[in-house]
């Protein structure tokens, strides 16, 4: 849930739709300006006050995809992400803000909800160990009221009334972590699709004396089979669909997230520091962590 710095190209009027709806006053953070839309963005991603935590709660469940067959509904998903927010200057640029986060994701029994360690693949018959995803850190670059590309930022949500929503789609394409280096030659590249819908209040938003904003969430992710299910190169994919919200206090995510936190994952209850400066994990680089490679084949 990390992409919301690559804002589409596109801009509505959100100003003449502002003035209209009597949120753009004085004393009110202004979205046609770029140090207004980049306030906003912080308060969309976590808060304006550095250092201060912030989570995304989401849940949903994960499909399959096979040419000739029907979907079937795998898991069922449980997950968080806690963020904080620090200010970064620039001499050129301004002032604006970067974030750092930790992201967790369960992968649980689509019927009884509950937690699994392991799983039978359909496909192969062969029960696997399921390696939950456990990403820290998912870290964001600065962002600031001027663009990489030289130019102003601008605020692109959509609005109607006091209403605001932004739609990202961001298409990954990218050499696979867990491939050898003939990956041009071969084929290997990790391929998905990070899909968002984010949905919120403008008055809420423009509020400069609220340090946040409540953000209601959508995320739909579609990639190749995760590499714990051990599926080899056999034809198909997996997609997520999934929804939530920001939520207010750690204690208010479902008690299987913090049952799993509190027993597995404890550095999830904080944000990583705001001058983290590791490198960002993925499904496919956490895997590689904990999951020693097969020893080459012997030759006779």
């Amino acid at each position: 849930m990390t992409h919301m710095q690559r804002t589409p190209s596109r801009l509505l009027a959100a100003a003449a739709l502002l003035a209209a709806a009597g949120v753009a006053q004085a004393g009110r953070i202004d979205l046609s300006t770029p140090e207004g839309a980049t306030v906003a963005m912080r308060k969309v991603q976590c808060s304006v006050k550095d250092n201060e935590p912030v989570i995304y709660y989401w849940n949903g469940g994960m499909w399959s995809r096979v040419e000739g067959e029907p979907d079937r509904k795998l898991f069922h998903v449980e997950a968080m992400n806690i963020r904080a927010c620090v200010t970064v200057k620039d001499p050129v640029k301004g002032t604006g803000w970067r974030l750092v986060s930790r992201e967790l994701l369960l992968y649980m029994d689509p019927k009884t909800r509950e937690v699994l360690k392991t799983w039978v693949n359909p496909w192969t018959g062969k029960t696997v160990n399921v390696l939950h995803i456990a990403n820290d850190p998912v870290n964001q670059p600065p962002m600031f009221p001027v663009g990489r590309d030289g130019q102003p930022v601008k605020w692109s949500a959509d609005t109607l009334g006091d209403q605001w929503w932004l739609t990202l789609t961001i298409p990954l394409f990218y050499p696979n972590p867990l491939a050898g280096p003939y990956q041009d030659y071969i084929g290997g590249k990790y391929h998905a699709t990070e899909m968002f819908n984010f949905l919120g209040d403008v008055s809420d938003l423009v509020n400069d004396k609220r340090n946040t904003a409540n953000v209601r969430v959508a995320w739909v992710r579609q990639s190749n089979w995760l590499p714990w299910m051990e599926m080899g190169g056999r034809q198909g994919l997996v997609y997520f669909h999934t929804t939530g919200r920001k939520i207010d206090r750690y204690e208010d995510l479902p008690a299987v997230l913090r049952h799993e936190i509190e027993t597995n994952y404890p550095q999830y209850k904080s944000p990583p520091p705001g001058d983290d400066t590791r490198p960002n994990e993925t499904s496919w680089t956490y895997f590689q962590k904990q999951v020693p490679p097969p020893a080459p084949a012997k030759r006779h």
